[in-house]
C-alpha cells in the first residue's frame, strides 16, 4: 500500500484526558506506524520545538509543525517561520487596551505567535479584531487562546510539510480534537475527531470516535488498521 502521512495534534489528542501528560500507549501506537513505513508528524498549538523533541524521544518522524502552523522545525537549528510575531504582539497590546484579563500564558518561547490565558471572552476579542481590521486571527486550542498572523493555521503549516515530503492530500490522515485542527482536516483526505471534540469539530471530520484523548487516538488507529498494513 502507499505510505500514509499522519498529521497528529498533541494536547487533547495524545495526552491523558487533558492533563498534558503523554499517553504512552498512544505514543507507542504512533511509533509503530513510523516503524512500518508511515510518516507521523506532530501538528500542535505548542512550540514546534516541543513537538520536534517529542518526535525525537517518541520515535516518530523528525518534523513538527507548531504555533498553530506558524513555525516548522525539522532539525535542532532548522526552523521555517510562516507567521510574524511582531504583528501578533501589536494585536495583543490592542486587545489589552479594550478587554480586561487579557494576559500572556507562560509557555515555551514562541517565534511567530502570542499565547494567552483563557481568561476572557474570545468571541468579543474576535469581533474587535474584525471591526478594527487587525491583521491577525484568534483561535482556541482548549489549551490556550492564540494570536496568529492572518492566514496562519495548522493546515497552512502542514501544507509546507507536504511540499517538503512530496506528499499529496490523498495520503494524509489528520487526527485532532479542537477548532484549531479543522484547517488541518481540510488538507487531509481522511480526518478523525476524538470523543473530546465539540460537535462542530466532529462535523468537520471524516469520522469521529467515542473515546477521548489518547484512548481516542488508539480507537481511531484501530478503525484505520485494515488500511495500514506494512508499506
Amino acid at each position: 500500500m502507499k505510505k500514509k502521512t499522519f498529521a497528529v495534534d498533541i494536547d487533547g489528542t495524545i495526552t491523558e484526558n487533558g492533563r498534558g501528560r503523554i499517553h504512552l500507549d498512544a505514543l507507542s501506537a504512533l511509533r509503530h506506524l513510523k516503524n512500518i513505513g508511515h510518516n507521523v508528524i506532530f501538528v500542535s498549538g505548542r512550540s514546534s520545538v516541543e513537538g520536534y523533541l517529542l518526535s525525537i524521544f517518541g520515535g516518530t518522524t523528525n518534523i513538527a509543525v507548531g504555533e498553530n502552523g506558524g513555525c516548522i522545525t525539522f532539525g535542532p537549528n532548522h526552523h521555517k517561520l510562516l507567521g510574524n510575531k511582531e504583528e501578533c504582539i501589536d494585536v495583543f497590546e490592542f486587545l489589552k487596551s479594550k478587554i480586561d484579563n487579557v494576559v500572556e500564558k507562560p509557555v515555551f518561547p514562541r517565534l511567530t505567535e502570542v499565547v494567552l490565558e483563557r481568561t476572557f471572552d474570545i468571541k468579543l476579542a474576535k469581533k474587535i479584531v474584525s471591526e478594527n481590521n487587525l491583521d491577525a486571527s484568534l483561535s482556541d486550542s482548549k489549551y490556550a487562546f492564540h494570536i496568529n498572523s492572518s492566514g496562519i493555521h495548522k493546515g497552512r503549516g502542514f501544507e509546507e510539510v507536504m511540499k517538503m515530503l512530496s506528499v499529496t492530500k490523498n495520503n494524509v490522515i489528520a487526527i485532532g480534537d479542537s477548532e484549531t485542527d479543522v484547517p488541518l482536516f481540510k488538507v487531509a483526505k481522511t480526518s478523525v475527531a476524538l470523543g473530546n471534540s465539540s460537535d462542530d469539530v466532529k462535523s468537520q471530520a471524516t469520522f469521529s470516535v467515542s473515546a477521548k484523548s489518547g484512548d481516542g487516538l488508539i480507537e481511531a488507529l484501530d478503525m484505520l488498521a485494515p488500511k495500514l498494513s506494512e508499506v
